[in-house]
């Protein structure tokens, strides 16, 4: 297969394409790196890299920023981040990937544990999440042509639990190799519209 992975030299993309590049052909896209560059939450930059890559057999997006802060002192600027990146770049990547996808394709995006398990300083990445979550199974009923669309959801990573881990007091981690495993059963598997949690 040839597969599109999206934030590709980020700690989960670097997992994605170690355990998928094994088998198959891996196209690296990231917003400064990789053999393409684009910011996903610009549709048109999003369209013009996949005009330039052409048909496909898969898109792995694990890429999209979240802003972090006490509840009152969020702000609409700070929400838009999380809305206008971690959700919509996910979103214009699947609605793009549409025209490019081969027959039987898939499409896998990243949510996360706060989803379900929410945090302090997180009301933005809960509801990211959810939302990302939401909108896979809303596109997995009407994908044509036996496209497929899935949600991988981790929770924090072993290896970003010095950046992270003050947010995440309690959660077990998981090794990154491990996380990627839930995007291989995505891209290689049969299943659609669903939420792989690797917790």
């Amino acid at each position: 297969m040839k597969i599109i992975v999206i934030g590709a030299t980020g700690t989960v993309g670097k997992a994605v394409v170690e355990q998928l590049g094994q088998r198959h052909e891996i196209v690296a896209v990231g917003s400064s790196s990789g053999q393409y560059q684009a910011d996903i939450a610009d549709i048109a930059q999003v369209r013009a890299v996949f005009e330039k890559i052409g048909k496909v057999d898969a898109v792995v997006v694990a890429a999209g920023q979240l802003a972090f802060a006490p509840l009152a002192e969020f702000t609409p600027e700070q929400f838009r981040v999380g809305l206008d990146s971690k959700l919509m770049g996910q979103v214009n990547v699947a609605q793009v990937a549409q025209d490019f996808l081969n027959d039987g394709g898939s499409i896998t995006l990243t949510s996360g544990i706060v989803a379900d398990q929410p945090i302090r300083n997180g009301a933005s990445a809960t509801m990211v999440n959810s939302a990302v979550e939401g909108y896979a199974r809303g596109a997995a009923i009407e994908l044509p042509r036996g496209l497929r669309i899935n949600v991988v959801s981790p929770t924090l990573l072993t290896e970003s639990l010095d950046s992270y881990g003050p947010y995440f007091r309690g959660f077990e981690t998981a090794p990154a190799s491990r996380v990627a495993l839930a995007y291989s059963r995505s891209v290689e598997g049969a299943q659609t519209g669903q939420v792989y949690k690797v917790w």
